[in-house]
């Protein structure tokens, strides 16, 4: 695992997140990744869809450098639609899971009036902390 979960005594375990994270190691910034596959290429036009091609990107790029889910600290989600986010929250859950599992990092979710990619309803931004290489 790349942290330690932090949860204050006495405030209730969060749903879907970590209040705070402690790691130490090499750091993976991975930059903002939205919903269109390895060609740039949009195949969902669905709020659900593009988030969980923007989750697959997250973890091909965790992949590519060794890591894990579990190295995940922080992650900030940025949304076009508020609304369709919350209205999802059902359909998220097993989209989560496949791409991530049962990790929920630090996190944050912002509504966005706009995304550069005009088709694109998320993006994910993520910091990961990999251990030394040596402990690998």
């Amino acid at each position: 695992m790349g942290g330690q979960i932090i949860n204050p005594r006495g405030w209730p375990k969060p749903k879907g997140y970590s209040n705070g994270i402690v790691a130490e190691g090499r750091v993976l910034a991975i930059g903002g990744q939205i919903g269109w596959n390895k060609d740039q290429v949009f195949e969902h036009s669905d709020f659900v869809g593009q988030f969980g091609q923007a989750l697959a990107n997250v973890r091909s790029i965790l992949d590519a450098a060794g890591a894990d889910p579990s190295d995940i600290i922080r992650m900030t989600v940025y949304v076009t639609d508020l609304d369709a986010y919350r209205s999802n929250l059902r359909a998220l859950g097993p989209v989560w899971k496949l791409h991530l599992g049962r990790w929920y990092p630090a996190m944050a979710l912002v509504g966005v009036t706009g995304l550069v990619e005009p088709q694109a309803l998320v993006e994910i931004e993520t910091t990961a902390v990999l251990p030394p290489k040596e402990r690998r």
